[in-house]
Protein backbone atom coordinates (compact mmCIF):
# COMPACT_ATOMS: atom_id res chain seq x y z
CA UNK A 1 0.00 0.00 0.00
CA UNK A 2 2.51 2.53 0.25
CA UNK A 3 4.20 2.08 -2.81
CA UNK A 4 0.88 2.86 -3.98
CA UNK A 5 0.76 6.14 -1.88
CA UNK A 6 4.56 6.91 -3.09
CA UNK A 7 3.25 6.74 -6.75
CA UNK A 8 0.17 8.27 -6.28
CA UNK A 9 2.28 11.34 -5.25
CA UNK A 10 5.29 11.01 -7.58
CA UNK A 11 2.18 11.39 -10.52
CA UNK A 12 0.65 14.45 -8.46
CA UNK A 13 4.40 16.21 -8.20
CA UNK A 14 5.18 15.52 -11.82
CA UNK A 15 1.43 16.92 -12.81
CA UNK A 16 2.07 20.18 -10.34
CA UNK A 17 5.67 21.04 -11.84
CA UNK A 18 4.56 20.15 -15.10
CA UNK A 19 1.73 22.76 -14.90
CA UNK A 20 3.79 25.32 -13.26
CA UNK A 21 6.44 25.44 -15.67
CA UNK A 22 3.66 26.35 -18.63
CA UNK A 23 2.30 28.65 -16.29
CA UNK A 24 1.83 32.71 -17.88
CA UNK A 25 4.45 34.81 -15.81
CA UNK A 26 4.20 38.58 -15.21
CA UNK A 27 5.03 40.87 -18.05
CA UNK A 28 7.17 43.79 -17.31
CA UNK A 29 5.73 47.29 -18.73
CA UNK A 30 7.21 48.14 -21.82
CA UNK A 31 7.47 51.62 -22.93
CA UNK A 32 7.46 52.98 -26.53
CA UNK A 33 9.37 56.36 -26.35
CA UNK A 34 12.12 56.60 -28.71
CA UNK A 35 15.01 57.77 -27.27
CA UNK A 36 17.02 59.65 -29.80
CA UNK A 37 20.66 61.35 -30.16
CA UNK A 38 20.40 64.92 -29.20
CA UNK A 39 23.66 65.36 -32.20
CA UNK A 40 20.91 64.75 -34.71
CA UNK A 41 19.02 67.85 -35.88
CA UNK A 42 15.11 66.16 -35.61
CA UNK A 43 16.61 64.37 -32.34
CA UNK A 44 15.97 60.46 -33.94
CA UNK A 45 18.02 59.86 -36.46
CA UNK A 46 21.24 58.22 -35.97
CA UNK A 47 22.62 55.21 -33.71
CA UNK A 48 26.29 56.49 -32.82
CA UNK A 49 27.70 53.05 -31.85
CA UNK A 50 30.40 51.83 -30.22
CA UNK A 51 32.64 54.40 -32.31
CA UNK A 52 30.50 57.26 -32.02
CA UNK A 53 29.12 59.29 -34.15
CA UNK A 54 31.13 59.82 -37.66
CA UNK A 55 30.75 62.79 -39.68
CA UNK A 56 34.28 63.43 -41.86
CA UNK A 57 32.59 66.05 -43.95
CA UNK A 58 30.16 67.19 -41.14
CA UNK A 59 27.40 67.61 -42.82
CA UNK A 60 25.47 67.39 -39.81
CA UNK A 61 25.48 70.77 -38.70
CA UNK A 62 23.60 71.72 -41.84
CA UNK A 63 20.06 71.75 -40.27
CA UNK A 64 18.39 72.94 -43.52
CA UNK A 65 19.35 69.94 -46.01
CA UNK A 66 19.03 67.42 -43.54
CA UNK A 67 15.36 66.47 -43.90
CA UNK A 68 16.42 66.52 -47.88
CA UNK A 69 19.35 64.13 -47.37
CA UNK A 70 17.75 61.64 -45.53
CA UNK A 71 14.78 61.53 -47.94
CA UNK A 72 17.28 60.90 -50.64
CA UNK A 73 19.00 58.48 -48.57
CA UNK A 74 15.51 56.57 -48.11
CA UNK A 75 14.73 56.77 -51.38
CA UNK A 76 18.21 55.51 -52.93
CA UNK A 77 17.93 53.07 -50.42
CA UNK A 78 14.16 51.60 -51.56
CA UNK A 79 15.54 51.85 -55.31
CA UNK A 80 19.15 49.30 -54.28
CA UNK A 81 16.60 46.84 -52.87
CA UNK A 82 14.10 46.42 -55.79
CA UNK A 83 17.56 46.09 -57.89
CA UNK A 84 18.78 43.42 -55.98
CA UNK A 85 14.79 42.03 -55.95
CA UNK A 86 14.81 42.12 -60.07
CA UNK A 87 18.54 40.52 -59.78
CA UNK A 88 16.98 37.41 -58.74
Amino acid sequence: ETKKDNMKLAILTSLVASAAAFAPKPQAATSTKIFGDPRSPDLLGVDPGPLDLWDPLGLIDDIDGFARRRAVEIKHGRISMMAFIGML
